[in-house]
């Protein structure tokens, strides 16, 4: 069942969905999220070593891809910094999915570029009587990896419970021998290392029409920062949640569901001698409400339609030292309505959504962040999306959208210089909303198992809200008292396209001594440009893809596999060009009986060749000092009973 993006349960949708589940989740499940979703199409991540690496969605990051847990808004400063991890442990997840372009516009202007929506069982949706579950268990890797998981869930009909914990610790990550910046030369990335456990509680009462739960979690990590030798992060996120749905609430409401959470997120930046230099902290709440009206019969085919309200608010403050920012609220509040039509081959569906953002400076060091001051915003949204099916297989799918984001508190009020990131970044609070119009065209095929498709867009922002180098630089005193020239990082609204395809296929061929091959391939090419200067934007991954074959027979799987990029040459005057890479992996796995249970072994090779690489899409300051991870073998068992 896809949750994200489709509130109607439609079984064909119009919008692109990515789904990663099962043991293919299991077989691609890194550190971190954007180590496990770097191999979907369209999606990469920002790289800031192995601790730190968010999602990315068609090239764009931070606020604009709209990080979920179970739907709901998930609470961190991981949007802030490329330092900042995701408070979220792959290990857990069942699902995981990917919305992109129009079809994330019911999650708001945050969701400019797409939405990454990690599930879990947490909260019960259905019953499971009885006891079930799963562990796993894991190590090797580039960084020396040992942890493991386990997840419970059980119940009766009228009552269901969850619990899940995880603990995971790494080394300094290996890499192919290598000179950074500096001048030093090493086979490892510098204070990499990292320790994280999380664990959860959750349960559901059921009843004939529906159900309500509520959950509670808690995450710690502990990780180095490799920018900086020696500083560590420590870092812990809260949360508790409810959720539910009624369905056949009244006559012409088909179904209503909400979910609720409050989260408390804490950063602390310790200094090698122990003191704390920074302390990030977040408390914030979310709340959303949907109603399905049941389907109107038109004479051309059904119409059905969600109408949804969203409420966000959250106060974030920076006390130390090294604080960018001064201390902020900002409050949410937005109606949405999506409406889904369908006749024959044909599907269209049509969304609005509108927002009231206020952002706030509420207090700090007036001197460097000013007196305090309010900012609002009022976004709009609109899309349109349709679907035909042509028959023989093939099926076509277009979208238009038009999209406003209000800033975030840092691009407004930012004012300081960013260890993390190597700059002196300075806000704008006059900046206004960033706005932008998209076009989507897909072509796609499928049949006997073979699976092909191709996507092609272009997004025109007459308002993007870059972080740009701007030449000057500011003389400031390092931690040793001497004095350092740092450079000026400045967010400025300016008008800019971006547009890329993408092709992903899955084609099975002939069998081969008993063993049914697959073929698989992933093309991604995405180009942006600042319409005012003609330069690139900055961070974006150049034209990339891969080449798999996947063997399997009876219980037994091999895939090896092909990926490769460019040499990226299209950067901001101020960056540097990032060479091309091609890396060799390869995967084996079996299942196996373990008593009355399944389970699954797993052993993964990567970068057998140990070929030097670096991500174009890491921030120029820290690329050079983190390159992709190194030769190395990872092993598992996961046991499902």
């Amino acid at each position: 069942m896809v949750v994200t993006g489709n509130p109607l349960g439609l079984r064909d949708l119009v919008i692109p969905v990515q789904t990663l589940s099962g043991d293919a989740l299991t077989l691609k499940r890194g550190a971190t999220l954007g180590d496990t979703l770097e191999d979907m199409s369209g999606v990469g991540s920002t790289y800031f070593g192995p601790n730190s690496n968010r999602p990315t969605i068609r090239g764009l990051d931070g606020d604009r891809v709209k990080m979920l847990s179970n739907s709901g808004s998930s609470v961190d400063a991981s949007s802030l910094s490329f330092d900042h991890a995701l408070p979220v442990d792959p290990l857990v997840l069942t699902r995981v999915e990917v919305l992109r372009g129009a079809a994330a516009l019911q999650y708001g202007g945050n969701a400019i570029g797409g939405v990454v929506n990690t599930l879990d069982n947490r909260i019960p949706r259905a019953p499971q009587p009885g006891i079930n579950g799963a562990a796993e268990v894991r190590l090797g890797g580039a960084a020396n990896e040992y942890g493991g998981a386990a997840v419970l869930d059980g119940g009766t009909q009228q009552f269901g419970w969850h619990v899940d914990a995880a603990d995971r610790h790494a080394d300094d990550q290996r890499v192919p021998r290598f000179t950074d910046n500096e001048g030093t030369t090493s086979t490892h990335v510098r204070n990499s290392d990292s320790h994280s456990r999380s664990g959860a509680l959750g349960g559901s009462f059921f009843f004939s029409d529906g159900y309500a739960g509520v959950s509670v979690e808690d995450y710690h990590t502990n990780y180095g920062v490799t920018v900086e030798p020696d500083t560590r992060i420590q870092m812990q996120r809260q949360r508790i949640a409810t959720a539910g749905e009624w369905r056949d609430v009244a006559p012409g409401i088909a179904r209503v569901q909400w979910q609720f959470a409050s989260s408390r997120y804490k950063h602390q930046e310790v200094e090698g001698d122990g003191a704390v230099g920074t302390t990030f902290q977040s408390d914030g709440k979310d709340a959303r409400i949907e109603a399905q009206h049941a389907a109107v019969q038109t004479p051309w085919g059904p119409l059905q339609g969600v109408v949804g309200w969203q409420w966000e608010n959250s106060d974030f403050s920076a006390l130390g030292d090294e604080a960018l920012v001064p201390n902020t609220t900002t409050r949410s509040g937005a109606l949405f309505l999506i409406e889904n039509f369908k006749s024959g081959p044909w599907s269209l569906q049509a969304g609005a959504r509108s927002e009231r953002v206020t952002v706030s400076s509420t207090g700090g060091d007036e001197d460097k962040f000013g007196a305090p001051t309010s900012k609002r915003f009022s976004p709009k949204s609109f899309s349109l999306s349709g679907a035909v099916d042509v028959g023989s297989g093939f099926s076509l799918s277009s979208s238009i959208s038009s999209s406003e984001r209000a800033p975030t508190f840092y691009e407004l009020f930012a004012n300081g210089v960013h260890v993390a990131s190597g700059a002196f970044e300075i806000g704008d609070a006059s900046l206004r909303p960033e706005k932008a119009k998209s076009v989507d065209l897909g072509l796609h095929w499928q049949q006997n198992g073979a699976k092909w498709g191709v996507q092609v867009y272009q997004t025109r922002f007459s308002n993007f809200i870059a972080m740009d180098a701007n030449g000057d630089t500011r003389t400031e005193v390092n931690d040793a008292g001497e004095a350092e020239s740092i450079p000026v990082y400045v967010y400025r609204g300016v008008p800019a396209r971006m547009h890329g395809v993408e092709l992903e296929g899955r084609q099975p061929l002939p069998s081969l001594a008993g063993w049914d091959l697959t073929l698989g391939t992933t093309v991604d090419l995405v180009r942006g440009t600042n319409r005012q200067t003609g330069e690139a934007l900055p961070r974006l991954a150049p034209l990339h893809g891969s080449l798999s074959l996947q063997a399997e027979r009876g219980p037994w799987m091999v895939q090896a596999e092909v990926r490769g990029a460019a040499r990226q040459n299209r950067v901001p005057a101020l960056d540097t060009p990032t060479g091309g890479y091609g890396t060799l992996r390869l995967n084996v796995a079996r299942h196996f009986d373990l008593g009355s249970y399944d389970a699954l072994w797993y052993v993964k090779l990567d970068n057998l060749a140990n070929k030097l690489a670096y991500s174009a899409s890491s921030v120029a300051t820290i690329r050079d000092l983190t390159p992709l991870p190194g030769r190395s073998i990872f092993t598992g068992v996961q046991v499902k009973f």
